[in-house]
């Protein structure tokens, strides 16, 4: 039972130093930073990190480095605060509302751009799931329904199938998306769990849509697991997008980037965004890349990259809205904004003068 392989999770430093050698004074920094933000790291993910290899990538995005100390940044970098309409509810975008379903992952990436609340406070977590759909009602311009958090398949599949009864009957409602790492981090959700499948089998077929947005940053994730988890989604109608973030040190090279979209395709995964990482408390220093440099990984990596391959759009999160990342001209980056939180912007282009160091808009003039 997949509930049971979480309890197998490593959550401590002291079960860590069974598979990773720490100095003194690693240890007492990372004692810290766990109590500060929380981790967590399944048996079968772990089995993915080459201890061996001090610059692995899965290791960089699940344990925590001293890196995390700096406190550059925000803990709302996309203004969700703002976009709160109750507890556990946002409405940013026109055509989407948004459901923060749990605070739980499977485990717990360190570059998170909720650290605020993943695996710490429920305090932003909905309690009231009909006081949303109600809401859903009354705006007809909603077109689809984001549930996220945390992992909502962290939550018991009669749980999700609640959520699912609750939303069907809203003729408006054109499509309902997942966030979700879990294919990723524990491939026996999906693999083990029968009911599951049959449930978004039955929704793809008779009632809304089904997506799973995924989140897929190296080529290694992708393993024989993950492939079989993937398949049997497909095959009960699942529509699989997945979102990767641009992380220095883990996918920050042209090579690598094309070969995770290589990947993806082959096993019937869309590449949906390739995300700029957010200027996060502990998070800022130790993964983003700049945005001149994110501009020449992505676009050499589209070079490799059939037209399936390069679908997916260089974007960041900004608390204005979706922003695509178009490129360099005369020393200038151009912009085009993807969504936006004010109806105004939607597909306006517009430029700023190219600082090389810049990670973020607000760093542009």
């Amino acid at each position: 039972m997949w509930r049971n392989e979480l309890k197998q999770n490593i959550t401590s430093i002291k079960e860590l130093k069974k598979h990773f050698r720490l100095t003194k004074q690693e240890e007492i920094h990372f004692k810290k930073l766990v109590k500060r933000h929380p981790m967590s790291i399944t048996q079968y993910y772990l089995k993915l990190i080459d201890f061996e290899n001090p610059d692995d990538p899965i290791k960089k995005m699940v344990i925590p480095s001293v890196e995390e100390k700096n406190l550059s940044g925000s803990y709302d970098t996309g203004g969700e605060k703002s976009n709160t309409k109750f507890l556990g509810f946002q409405h940013k975008y026109n055509q989407t509302a948004l459901i923060l379903a749990t605070n739980k992952c499977a485990s717990y990436c360190r570059f998170c751009f909720r650290k605020r609340m993943v695996g710490k406070s429920t305090k932003e977590v909905i309690k009231n799931f009909k006081q949303a759909t109600e809401y859903i009602r009354h705006h007809e311009e909603i077109n689809n329904v984001l549930i996220t958090g945390g992992d909502p398949l962290m939550l018991e599949t009669g749980i999700i199938r609640k959520f699912l009864v609750e939303l069907e009957d809203i003729q408006h409602l054109d499509f309902i998306r997942f966030g979700t790492k879990m294919p990723v981090f524990l491939p026996n959700r999906i693999l083990k769990d029968e009911e599951l499948l049959i449930l978004f089998r039955r929704y793809a077929k008779y009632k809304k849509q089904i997506y799973l947005v995924i989140q897929i940053d190296h080529p290694n994730e992708i393993t024989n697991e993950l492939k079989r988890a993937a398949r049997k989604l497909l095959r009960a109608g699942v529509i699989i997008n997945n979102q990767t973030v641009l992380l220095k040190g883990v996918n920050d090279n042209p090579e690598i980037m094309a070969n995770l979209q290589k990947k993806l395709v082959s096993i019937g995964i869309n590449p949906y965004y390739v995300f700029q990482c957010r200027p996060v408390k502990r998070v800022k220093y130790n993964f983003q890349v700049s945005l001149f440099k994110g501009i020449k990984i992505v676009e050499e990596a589209k070079t490799r990259l059939s037209g399936h391959g390069k679908r997916f759009k260089y974007v960041m999160s900004h608390k204005t809205g979706k922003i695509e990342i178009l490129g360099i001209m005369n020393y200038e980056i151009y912009f085009k904004y993807h969504q936006a939180k004010d109806p105004k912007n939607s597909g306006k282009f517009f430029k700023k003068k190219l600082i090389k160091t810049a990670c973020w808009l607000d760093e542009l003039h």
